[in-house]
């Protein structure tokens, strides 16, 4: 559907003397994401309404604010949280709006991703918008610095990539651009954990909470690979935003970042092309899509022009247009699988094609467990990549322990 079929559609239902004010609240700042939600906003105007953006800096500080906001009684139109379970308390203390009628009149179930569809919605009514798909286990690398490094192609297995790292570091490269975050670094671990230890065991891990593949000795060599990287990462890692490292790749500082594929929002912005001066590969191993990505949930407000606003914005952000725009900006791929990407770049089309397949759908650790328990594993595994002596049989038991808590 068009933003100007919606426009008339939805105007021609609302009261026309009241504006279509949609307050929107996100964490999209750096280059890249600032350029994706200008389309989204372009678009809801372009649709009849007024977007009111209201950026704030970090996902946890958006979140919390947003959450204070909902919960005080002064909501915003709409806010970003993360695909998962991000927003389960909400649902269940009854602040959400029901999305189900717009799901419908979209059919959201027949070209969203099942597992996408599960975690926007909540005993079988959606509850969220998803707008993007992330992959959670991309490699990024500036072609430029490989070459120079005399690395042909990426490394496909673990062995090669460490044999890449030691020729990056001969180089008088940092090898690996590291986020020093306790979020990054879970992301890098869970990379790690698909790669080498394969999907079963990552299921194993995250949806069955299975104590025993947690303390086997497959998760412990992924745990000692990911310990491995401390011996590649530079002096200035800690406490390092994303997007920082993004920077030392495209500056040839570094040769690689393992990160979402929003970091190539922000090699589009320095002018770099994806699938060229930008490689992009999977982390090492199996090729499943780790999938991760943005969902836009709706507090009630009220009705009348307020809910109007809501039901505008919920369709633009799916409509297939706006869907292809964005996400070629925020270096994501399109949540619905029923649009042409033939547009996107090479790194998109990569992923879209293996999100085509069920198979490939992986979805990632907040898929599977709560926001606190995301949380209390991402400080075992910072803890345990940032001791030098730390075990990965220590840390197999310090991550056991969460699990089974969130049994």
């Amino acid at each position: 559907m068009s933003c100007a079929i919606l426009s008339g559609a939805v105007l021609s239902g609302a009261s026309a003397q009241e504006p279509l004010r949609a307050e929107v609240m996100h964490w999209w700042t750096s280059g890249g994401e600032a350029a994706g939600v200008r389309v989204f906003a372009d678009a809801y105007e372009k649709a009849g309404g007024t977007w009111v953006d209201a950026a704030i800096g970090g996902g946890q500080n958006a979140r919390a604010a947003a959450i204070n906001r909902i919960v005080g009684g002064n909501p915003p139109t709409s806010s970003q949280f993360n695909t998962g379970r991000q927003f389960d308390d909400l649902v269940g203390q009854g602040l959400l709006v029901d999305l189900d009628a717009v799901a419908a009149e979209q059919k959201w179930r027949d070209v969203i991703p099942a597992p996408i569809v599960q975690a926007a919605s909540r005993e079988g009514k959606f509850y969220a918008v998803p707008v993007n798909i992330h992959g959670h286990n991309w490699m990024f690398y500036n072609t430029e610095t490989f070459q120079k490094a005399g690395i042909s192609e990426a490394p496909k297995t673990f062995d090669a990539f460490f044999a890449d790292m030691d020729k990056l570091k001969a180089a008088g490269v940092t090898p690996i651009a590291w986020g020093g975050q306790p979020w990054q670094e879970a992301l890098v671990f869970d990379a790690v954990l698909l790669g080498q230890g394969g999907k079963d065991l990552f299921y194993k891990v995250y949806r069955d909470k299975d104590e025993a593949a947690i303390k086997s000795e497959a998760f412990q060599r992924v745990a000692a690979t990911f310990h491995r990287m401390r011996d590649y990462i530079d002096a200035g890692a800690p406490g390092r935003n994303w997007n920082d490292a993004t920077s030392m790749v495209i500056t040839g500082q570094a040769g690689i970042q393992i990160m979402g594929d929003w970091a190539k929002g922000d090699f589009i912005a320095a002018g770099k092309t994806p699938g060229k001066e930008a490689g992009c590969a999977l982390v090492p191993g199996e090729a499943g899509y780790l999938m991760g990505g943005d969902v836009f949930v709706f507090p009630k407000i009220g009705g009348g022009a307020a809910t109007e606003a809501q039901t505008l914005l919920a369709k633009t952000l799916l409509d297939p247009a706006t869907q292809i725009a964005f996400n070629e900006k925020k270096g994501s791929i399109p949540v619905r699988t029923d649009v042409d990407v033939s547009s996107m770049d090479a790194c998109a089309r990569r992923g879209a094609e293996l999100v085509k397949d069920p198979a490939n759908q992986i979805p990632s650790v907040n898929f599977h467990v709560s926001a606190d328990t995301v949380g209390a594993l991402q400080d075992t595994i910072t803890s345990y990549f940032n001791d030098p002596s730390a075990t990965a049989e220590d840390f197999a038991a310090d991550f056991a322990s969460v699990m089974t808590a969130a049994r």
